[in-house]
């Protein structure tokens, strides 16, 4: 099995790694819009590359990687199922709603299989809690509490071309919360706050922001994120029922402490970054990307999942901007 990736900057070269764990994989090829830093990191990993993305549909791979910019993501996606390539490609699929219903378009009449980089999914605690609430153990669900909490911000380069803090971050989310409970998201009310670097603001952006979403059967989810976490990276998921509740992200490398009088836990080593707390469900997902690859079974993460998500997150922004609640069918095309 050949393996084609395209873009190598920080989760591109991250996955290029971890491609290499994967046994199923014999050979691995890299390309960038930077020629250079392209081979630079094949020879680190001592993988092979070409010396453009488009020059990676002629080098006889049989799957392909997508973790270039994000504008860049529709073009190559179209590219690759056009050309019959089972592909995996990081969120978003397309900068907007419009280009993401496109790409949906081409991917289904395609029949290509095309798996979206929502990790969460293959996180053991995620999986956990899904089965919980499947399971009936929980319940039913009355409240859903989520974070994503950063421990330091992107740079401005970043932010000018994220799309914001709810599609670029509060998205994984709302995938999680959808893939965790069943249940779709039917209206938002949003908010946000710029309280740090200055360049948030510039490019209409923020840095702290907070939504309560209101699923299709009534319960509430509480999403809440930040680029300035010092503690640490904090991700979690909370989901309460009237039977039961349990909590994803709750162990000893949680960056917060508790100030009851003698109480010590947790006092682990919090994780640095998102790449450190979800390295198994990176491997995970790439893994189950391979099987793609092989023609066993389906996506676990497909482009409808990917716009729903951006549905929530667009009507989150048009929450905030206009300072109301915002049923996601205002958003829907």
């Amino acid at each position: 099995m050949r393996i084609g990736l395209v873009g190598v900057g920080r989760i591109g070269s991250f996955h290029a790694d971890t491609l290499r764990c994967i046994p199923e994989i014999d050979s691995i090829v890299v390309a960038d819009a930077d020629q250079r830093r392209a081979h630079a990191v094949a020879g680190r990993l001592g993988l092979a590359a070409v010396d453009s993305p488009e020059d990676l549909f002629g080098a006889g791979i049989d799957g392909l990687v997508i973790a270039a910019a994000t504008d860049a993501h529709a073009s190559l996606l179209i590219a690759a199922v056009q050309a019959g390539v089972t592909t995996f490609c990081e969120k978003p699929v397309a900068p907007d709603v419009e280009g993401t219903v496109a790409v949906l378009d081409k991917v289904t009449s395609s029949g290509v299989e095309v798996q979206i980089g929502f990790q969460r999914r293959f996180d053991p605690g995620y999986a956990t809690a899904r089965e919980a609430v499947a399971s009936g153990r929980l319940g039913w669900l009355h409240t859903l509490r989520a974070g994503t909490l950063d421990p330091a911000p992107p740079g401005p380069d970043y932010v000018a071309t994220s799309g914001g803090f709810f599609r670029d971050c509060s998205v994984h989310d709302f995938d999680a919360i959808r893939w965790v409970t069943g249940c779709e998201v039917v209206e938002v009310y949003a908010t946000g706050a710029n309280r740090g670097a200055q360049y948030f603001a510039d490019f209409g952006d923020v840095d702290t922001a907070a939504a309560l979403l209101t699923l299709d059967d009534g319960a509430f989810a509480h999403v809440a994120g930040t680029r300035y976490n010092a503690a640490g990276y904090d991700v979690r998921l909370e989901v309460l029922g009237a039977k039961d509740s349990i909590s994803v992200g709750l162990d000893d490398r949680l960056p917060l402490r508790s100030a009851e009088p003698g109480v010590s836990w947790p006092g682990g080593t919090p994780y640095p970054m998102f790449m450190d707390r979800f390295r198994a469900a990176y491997l995970a997902e790439l893994t189950a990307f391979a099987g793609l690859v092989a023609r066993r079974g389906s996506s676990l993460c497909t482009v409808a999942d990917a716009l729903e998500a951006f549905y929530i997150a667009e009507a989150c922004e048009l929450s905030r901007a206009e300072r109301r609640p915002v049923a996601i069918d205002e958003v829907r095309l």
